[in-house]
């Protein structure tokens, strides 16, 4: 019989499934796939990133747009800085779509650094998910959305758009309570034949909202962000 040909790979083989080691003892094709296939992952997250970024920046550059024309003058109505919030809302919902499949490839980007360049460059610490090949491979396969809509809006919300909410409201608190002279709040909420408490009603539905939203409890689907405590697994839950 003759000898095993030392080039062979078994990847059933207990010793072979951290591909990382493999990668390091051995010569093969598999190690340059990899790389590439490592190169396209990457590049694709950075695409969204930079899309993630290109709707942040149109939001905040139409909100200072607002904001200059609201308080341009005395006689502008703060109906304009109404059409703000939901510019923003708009922004939001669209900001949230990238950053479900932006989070797609930053999850696949991170399990190949944890599990199989980690591991190439330090084959005694192993791999942190004995089974990512397995979980990689069926993502390849049956590609799927990570995390929520729900919780993508809530941490777009949290990390960019509540702010800018935030200083909308205020905006739009002190244009109807300070700067109109001889009327009530109530009074200069009115937008024509809408009375002002429906008006302030409707914001403060609004707001209380994306307040909720934010601090509603979430379970975690992908990893976070830039939150170190949130580095804990692929898929985390309860």
């Amino acid at each position: 019989m003759s000898p095993p040909d030392p080039n062979d790979f078994d990847p059933e083989a207990p010793e072979e499934r951290e591909i990382g080691r493999e990668m390091v003892d051995q010569s093969t094709g598999l190690g340059s796939v990899m790389a590439h296939f490592y190169r396209g992952e990457m590049d694709r997250e950075t695409t969204w990133r930079q899309r993630l970024d290109e709707t942040t920046k149109w939001a905040v550059t139409v909100i200072a747009a607002i904001l200059t024309y609201a308080f341009s003058s005395s006689g502008a109505s703060h109906a304009v800085l109404l059409a703000g919030m939901a510019v923003v809302a708009m922004f939001l919902g669209i900001e949230a779509r990238r950053y479900q499949d932006y989070d797609v490839y930053r999850a696949r980007v991170r399990m190949l650094q944890e599990n199989l360049f980690a591991n190439a460059l330090d084959p005694s610490a192993g791999v942190e998910h004995h089974d990512w090949r397995t979980e990689l491979s069926e993502d390849l396969r049956n590609p799927t959305l990570k995390i929520p809509y729900r919780n993508a809006l809530s941490r777009r919300l949290r990390r960019v758009y509540l702010p800018v909410l935030a200083v909308l409201l205020a905006a739009w608190l002190f244009r109807i309570a300070v700067l109109p002279s001889g009327q009530s709040i109530l009074e200069a909420a009115a937008l024509g034949r809408l009375p002002g408490l429906v008006v302030i009603g409707v914001v403060g539905l609004f707001y209380l909202a994306a307040f909720g939203l934010v601090l509603w409890p979430q379970k975690r689907y992908a990893k976070g962000e830039f939150d170190e405590a949130d580095y804990g697994g692929w898929k985390e839950t309860d």
